[in-house]
């Protein structure tokens, strides 16, 4: 009975009001306008994302993979992660300990024949994922576009898929995946609360929920440094690299208008997560959090 309600409560409340940036505008409108932003700047993101930054979101993005330590069979789902940089980052984890495995198993078989050594190193090749795949769940076509192109440009292929989906209402079943992830994503999706109940939902008992995402900065000298510098320069990178000021501007104003971390906390255990925590990085540019379906 929920299930058939939630469409037409879905359809009432998006009429709402909300905000996109420092604008006041309805839910329907907000969908539309983010949709916009990253079609408008999909092929230019991985670009921007480097300029904005000085490419440490590599750095942060490594963090979370390592944090989640994934190991060979994990099922994940990357939720708007359109241009590949988790999946891919999965992928090489996920290869490096099937790997280091394998090498353990070999060690401790001293009497092995070099054919015997040769045959289990091809048989690892094959199978170099150890049934491990991973879901890329984005609604926007053109980044899911980019990073098809990124995933055929660098090799990519076994263990990953592609799927268009709305975070608030996923295309998967329940009690499905081992970890979820949502990198950036989560700042431009018009209810988070849908979107977190929606992560519980898809996620196996046990399941991991991880999100990383700009947050609040706790020093207030850092904090007036990097005010500055989000809303005097990153519009100005934006025009210069992508030509879009605008979409850039909304960027540095949706992260203004995202929870600090205490209050994400609190909407990640309303969802129903358990032992939910965070790790701030950089002071807390960023954020990364963590929590279990148990």
């Amino acid at each position: 009975a929920l299930r058939v309600l939630c469409p037409t409560v879905r359809g009432l409340a998006a009429g709402q009001q909300t905000h996109f940036g420092f604008q006041t505008v309805t839910e329907v409108e907000r969908r539309e306008k983010i949709y916009q932003v990253f079609e408008s700047v999909a092929k230019k993101y991985d670009v921007m994302n480097d300029s904005m930054t000085l490419g440490i979101h590599r750095v942060w993005k490594d963090i979370l993979v390592h944090k989640m330590n994934p190991s060979p069979g994990t099922l994940l789902l990357d939720v708007a992660g359109g241009t590949g940089d988790i999946a891919f980052r999965f992928i090489n984890y996920v290869r490096s300990a099937q790997k280091r495995q394998l090498q353990q198993k070999l060690k401790h078989h001293q009497n092995l024949s070099w054919q015997e050594i040769a045959e289990s190193y091809q048989e690892d090749k094959v199978k170099s994922l150890g049934d491990s795949q991973v879901v890329v769940c984005d609604i926007n076509k053109e980044m899911l576009k980019v990073g098809k192109q990124k995933a055929q440009h660098l090799g990519y292929s076994e263990g990953l898929s592609w799927v268009l989906g709305n975070a608030e209402e996923l295309p998967f079943d329940d009690d499905k995946f081992d970890v979820y992830t949502i990198a950036f994503g989560i700042r431009n999706v018009t209810r988070i609360d849908l979107a977190l109940q929606e992560a519980y939902r898809v996620l196996k008992p046990g399941g991991r929920f991880l999100c990383l995402e700009f947050s609040h900065v706790s020093n207030p000298l850092l904090s007036r440094l990097y005010d500055l510098y989000s809303f005097q320069v990153i519009p100005v990178l934006g025009e210069v690299i992508a030509g879009d000021w605008k979409s850039y501007q909304y960027l540095v104003e949706s992260i203004r208008r995202f929870p600090p971390q205490e209050e994400l906390k609190a909407m990640i255990e309303d969802a129903g997560f358990l032992k939910v925590d965070y790790q701030n990085l950089n002071l807390g540019i960023v954020a990364i959090h963590s929590g279990f379906k148990l």
